[in-house]
């Protein structure tokens, strides 16, 4: 494994376990209560953690599109999340998703960075280092 493909992996995991971290420094220590889209990014970046964490001490690089589909299907999410948060008209025609409205910002820092954003970020950059993984993966091949 070269050092591109080891140093994504840690990079990947330090990511993912940051973004857990920080979703429970939200939710336990701040009080903030999880909408159900904050459920459906945790329920996408938590695995994150543990399977890149295997990943990385296995030196296995064939886990790269796995967290490709995840970080794809959690960008969607968190997209979609941040969307209705602050386009005026998906937060006027977002439905209602339980206790919680999926359209509150618990923080709002510099006017654009919400959770949901940060969720985006984290994903982003995890799909991105799986790329870079996949393409580093078949040039070793070649």
């Amino acid at each position: 494994m070269t050092k591109k493909i080891e140093f994504s992996l840690l990079a990947m995991w330090v990511i993912s376990l940051v973004a857990m971290m920080g979703s429970l420094f939200f939710s336990e220590v701040q009080k903030y209560e999880p909408c159900t889209f904050c459920w459906y990014q945790r329920i996408l970046m938590y695995p994150l953690v543990l399977i890149i964490g295997v990943a990385y001490l296995q030196h296995n690089a064939k886990i790269a599109m796995t967290t490709l589909i995840f970080s794809i299907i959690g960008t969607c999410v968190a997209l979609y999340h941040y969307g209705i948060q602050k386009i005026p008209y998906l937060h006027d025609n977002a439905a209602a998703c339980g206790r919680v409205p999926c359209t509150g910002q618990y923080i709002n820092w510099f006017g654009f960075v919400t959770i949901p954003f940060l969720s985006l970020l984290a994903f982003l950059l995890i799909m991105g280092l799986s790329i870079v993984i996949l393409k580093a993966s078949k040039e070793e091949e070649n």
